[in-house]
């Protein structure tokens, strides 16, 4: 059997949720229908019942009485989680809360009532942390030593579910020392016992489900009689399928008499597993068919119940688009004034952007010359300079007239900076790497060159030997200022790949973790990048510096 229906009764014996001294309480038109709604109610008409209590809801905000309308909402939630709309009865019932007063204990008995119904809807929805949190809500507004048995029996059935048949148990056993009434008693020892057998399933729990069975039947109670059915039919179903398949039936047969359809699918599961193979086709078509009907009215008392709130909305849309028509005239003078002050405003505040931004870029493209210039004097006069300085300074026997030659080719470059510098055409690349690199030798410092040959730099494209040219410069010219090298070590790799690679080593002091990157190497990481390359900057195994530059290859 649905657990809800047992849970669901067992609650609302003690909660008094609609008594007759509130039904009777005024005459007012939200009493009316409210009064209207529990007629419904009691006579089993749940679709009008939830209709009346929607009705009697929006009387109930009207004048202002929070109390009632939050007891409409409860009530239309149990409705919901009745007819298996479990989404839309957690909906409803969260919707109540706002308006109940929880230090009012006036109060108390409706928000019991509302969290046990979250409680419910969350353990049919198999949220059981969620349930167990609600029920413990419940605990919390509930005085009534019988109905904290309840709420604490429910607790132990979503421990049940988890698995967790220790805190189950626990409970089980706290609420027997303490139960008396017969109905009470006797699911709790039914439920105790199936969970002993679900933990231990060689334990005997028959003598304990039969006592909860007799109990049951002297009772004259069907839905507590379909429970125990149920629970003999799984204690049975695995050694003994002759008893497993009698009570199936017996379920069968309760479940019809208290036109639970939820039951009675429940019993007619069994019945296909246990029955023989004719009987099972009987009841597997059955089944279809049962459950079915079951979706289908379960699917439209879901949608007439959102019809019934959406029709409630509608109307209440309705009449709010009749009042701002009223004073939608005097709107449109309003906007129209604001719209033409806010767009003088706009106007304004954009063209004072404008100026600004226009500002900013003529900033910025200046800037952006004054660094590519930049580049170009550290690049051609700097670096030049520094080479010349370093070829005197290593006694490089080099004429007076070369000299003159190369600082009178620096003060041209120098006259027009966007001169962009080329490969000369007058001799191989390679010489002039290898004259450039070489120039930085010394008694001090010995540079080894390796794999710079014409077939390297043929495979290079013209446009990216001039910055490779600035970048080995710049190295070497940072080698000379601050390594202290005694050795220095270029090589130039092909690889069938379609990246060049040159591998730059020196025994220097290397670079110092709090060092940061100057002017100099920042451009030269920027270079590399430009033409699509990478390069990377590590210390050596025995010390000094390690520089790997990788580029693409014509």
């Amino acid at each position: 059997m649905k657990i809800f229906y047992l849970l669901l009764v067992a609650f609302f014996i003690f909660e008094g949720c609609h008594t007759p001294e509130q039904k009777n309480k005024k005459n007012s038109a939200g009493y009316q229908l409210l009064d209207t709604a529990f007629i419904f109610l009691d006579s089993g008409k749940a679709k009008l019942a939830f209709s009346y209590f929607n009705k009697a809801k929006e009387q109930f905000l009207l004048s202002k009485d929070s109390l009632q309308a939050g007891s409409c909402l409860i009530n239309m939630g149990m409705i919901a989680t009745e007819q298996g709309d479990n989404f839309g009865a957690r909906e409803l019932a969260l919707n109540a809360i706002p308006y109940l007063d929880f230090k009012n204990e006036e109060h108390h008995p409706y928000i019991r009532s509302n969290f046990n119904n979250l409680g419910i809807t969350s353990f049919n929805l198999k949220e059981y942390d969620k349930a167990i949190a609600f029920y413990q809500e419940t605990l919390s507004f509930t005085a009534d030593s019988d109905a904290i048995r309840v709420v604490k029996n429910n607790i132990a059935n979503v421990y049940r579910k988890q698995k967790k048949y220790a805190e189950a148990l626990a409970l089980y056993q706290e609420i027997l020392k303490q139960e008396t009434r017969p109905l009470n008693l006797s699911r709790v020892i039914s439920n105790s016992a199936f969970t002993k057998w679900e933990q231990n399933p060689t334990y005997f729990a028959l003598p304990e489900l039969h006592h909860a069975l007799s109990i049951r039947k002297q009772e004259k109670n069907i839905s507590g009689q379909n429970a125990s059915y149920i629970q003999l039919t799984q204690y049975h179903i695995q050694k003994q399928v002759d008893s497993a398949l009698y009570y199936a039936k017996l379920s069968y047969q309760t479940a019809h008499e208290m036109n639970s359809a939820d039951d009675r699918l429940l019993a007619i599961q069994h019945l296909i597993k246990l029955s023989p193979p004719e009987e099972a086709k009987t009841y597997f078509n059955l089944y279809q068919n049962l459950n079915d009907s079951l979706q289908t009215a379960r699917s439209t008392a879901k949608n007439q119940f959102a019809l019934i709130r959406y029709e409630t909305e509608k109307h209440k849309a309705d009449n709010l688009i009749l009042q701002r028509e009223k004073t939608k005239r005097n709107s449109w003078i309003a906007l129209l004034i604001f719209l033409m002050i806010t767009g003088s405003v706009i106007t304004l505040i954009w063209q004072k952007k404008r100026k600004e931004r226009l500002e900013l870029e003529a900033k910025n493209a200046i800037r952006e010359n004054q660094l590519k210039t930049s580049k170009k004097v550290h690049d051609v006069v700097a670096n030049g300079l520094y080479r010349l300085m370093s070829e005197i300074e290593n006694g490089v026997q080099t004429e007076q007239d070369k000299i003159l030659d190369q600082m009178e080719m620096l003060y041209e470059q120098s006259r027009d900076i966007s001169y962009d510098d080329v490969t000369d055409s007058a001799q191989g690349f390679e010489i002039v790497i290898a004259t450039l690199l070489n120039s930085f030798a010394s008694t001090q410092t010995k540079v080894i060159i390796i794999g710079n040959t014409p077939e390297f730099w043929n495979r290079v494209k013209v446009s990216d030997k001039y910055e490779l040219k600035q970048v080995l410069q710049e190295l070497m010219v940072n080698m000379k200022k601050h390594s202290q090298a005694s050795q220095v070590a270029l090589r130039f790799e092909q690889t069938e790949e379609k990246y060049l690679k040159i591998h730059y080593t020196d025994n220097g002091i290397g670079i110092p973790e709090e060092k940061k990157f100057g002017n100099g190497l920042h451009n030269t990481g920027n270079r590399i990048h430009q033409i699509g390359g990478d390069i990377t900057f590590a210390k050596g195994a025995e010390g000094g510096l390690k520089i790997l530059i990788l580029f693409p290859a014509t």
